[in-house]
């Protein structure tokens, strides 16, 4: 009676060995993709109990870059203000310069849109007063107009562009060093009466030839030695629309269509275009629609959403 009971019990291990069906094998084989499925339902409910602004990294001040996480090709907005999330969650907003106190964010999400008023920062903006700026360029003369609207079509096709990348998720770094002397925001007057647009970018003045740097990684949009307003000049995509503008180069190493990492040398800072001197002006503009201040990319922490 032994032997056979020891019997059996060898067969049975035998037939497991040989493929034979296991019932608690097969019944946990069965549930695996019912327990997968739990989980992300529980990490969806989750994400759902909290707040739309707490999945979002960025200050809520006008003027300010954000970037926030949901589902995966889920929307995203805030006001009008819309993107919609790539394949792993992340959506990139801006709040334009002049914003309202009060906005509403709202994620449209699969088990229900969340919604949620956010109080924004309201900032006060310099009035600076530029001088010795070339004419030309203030004023430009009626013959240069075809050239100023050819180049003016060649910078909205690259502002146009969406790449699928990431490039923003390594947070960014100043594309160069030099003293500040302009800031996102402030409006503008121009050699002692003629009233420009706000000042979009940052200001870095230093010698000619100083190394510029890809504040993060990206696609190259635009690469062009000489632009009427701008001199030398460069467009890089971080991904999601999220480009970045590089004025006034003496030298411009990479071309259009390159991809480039944090870091990577670009160009040079010159002052051509409509500049006093050697500087660099680095402007960031979000899917052709409105600039944004690039200090709040350099205070951009993004370590808990990854």
């Amino acid at each position: 009676m032994i032997g056979f009971a020891l019997a059996f019990a060898l067969q049975s291990t035998t037939a497991l060995v040989d493929g034979a069906a296991d019932p608690i094998g097969d019944l946990i084989a069965q549930n695996a993709p019912a327990a997968r499925e739990q989980q992300a339902d529980d990490d969806s409910r989750a994400m759902v109990a909290m707040p739309p602004s707490q999945r979002c990294r960025g200050e809520w001040r006008e003027g300010s870059f954000l970037v926030c996480q949901t589902g995966p090709g889920e929307q995203v907005s805030l006001d009008d203000i819309s993107a919609q999330a790539d394949s792993d969650g992340y959506a990139v907003l801006a709040i334009p310069r002049q914003a309202p106190g009060e906005m509403t964010l709202t994620m449209a999400r699969s088990l229900g849109d969340l919604q949620e008023s956010v109080t924004i920062a309201q900032r006060e903006y310099n009035l600076q007063h530029v001088d010795g700026v070339p004419q030309a360029t203030v004023t430009p003369d009626p013959s240069t107009l075809p050239r100023r609207q050819r180049e003016y079509a060649q910078k909205q096709d690259a502002f146009n562009s969406v790449w699928d990348g990431q490039g923003f998720l390594d947070g960014f770094i100043p594309p160069a060093e030099g003293i500040t002397t302009g800031v996102y925001g402030s409006a503008r007057v121009y050699n002692n009466g003629h009233e420009g647009s706000p000042h979009w970018g940052l200001d870095w003045a230093n010698e000619v030839g100083t190394p510029v740097h890809a504040p993060a990684g990206g696609l190259v949009t635009l690469a062009e030695p000489d632009m009427y307003y701008e001199g030398g000049l460069i467009f890089i995509d971080h991904g999601h629309g999220l480009v970045s503008a590089f004025l006034h180069l003496s030298g411009v190493e990479v071309s259009e269509g390159d991809i480039v990492e944090q870091g990577q040398l670009i160009g040079a800072m010159g002052a051509g275009g409509r500049a006093t001197g050697s500087h660099l002006d680095w402007r960031v503009k979000l899917r052709n629609q409105f600039y944004a201040d690039p200090q709040s990319l350099l205070d951009l922490d993004l370590s808990e959403l990854r």
